[in-house]
């Protein structure tokens, strides 16, 4: 099963596309959508739409990942993020993915088995369970970390939901030898 995660963003979008073979997850692809700030917002969304299902069309995800809204002071912000999200939503709808949402701290739950881990480690971690030579840019690697995160949080092959329990053996043993997990 192909897996794309999206990390949400007004100016830059980070996708990454994993593929789940029983318990592996294998990195396809990965980059970030950088958005005209010289158009209108509305333009923005249409050209993120149109990106996303050119995305779609070339590596043929079954599931659409994206990074829930978290709480932000700003309301502008939020409002934003939530006309993203929705432009996403409905590029992966009208293809037919299933569509699935996880919170911050569910994802950084997933990836480092500490749900107020920084950016960093969250990085770190995709790195190296993807056995990636270089980190992905940080969005990027956040939409990727949002598809791993699926990958081990739902039974991607039989459709069974594990009820986001996550397995993390392994990942504090890799995380030990990170030098910012002391």
């Amino acid at each position: 099963m192909i897996i794309l995660g999206i990390d949400p963003g007004s100016r830059i979008t980070g996708y990454g596309l994993i593929k789940k073979t029983g318990n592996k997850a294998v990195h396809i692809e990965n980059g970030s959508l950088y958005l005209d700030q010289k158009g209108t917002f509305a333009d923005r969304l249409v050209t993120l739409y149109q990106e996303i299902q050119a995305i779609i069309s070339a590596y043929g995800p079954q599931a659409l990942v994206v990074e829930n809204i978290f709480y932000h002071k700003n309301p502008k912000s939020v409002q934003k993020l939530g006309e993203v999200r929705g432009v996403v939503i409905l590029a992966g709808a009208i293809t037919n993915l299933k569509i699935y949402e996880y919170t911050p701290l569910e994802i950084k739950k997933a990836i480092t088995g500490y749900g107020n881990a920084t950016k960093e480690q969250v990085q770190y971690m995709v790195r190296n369970l993807l056995k990636l030579n270089d980190p992905a840019e940080e969005n990027a690697s956040d939409a990727l970390a949002t598809a791993i995160c699926h990958a081990h949080s739902h039974n991607a092959v039989t459709g069974v939901d594990n009820g986001n329990k996550v397995p993390v053996k392994g990942i504090k043993e890799v995380l030990k030898k990170a030098s910012f997990y002391r």
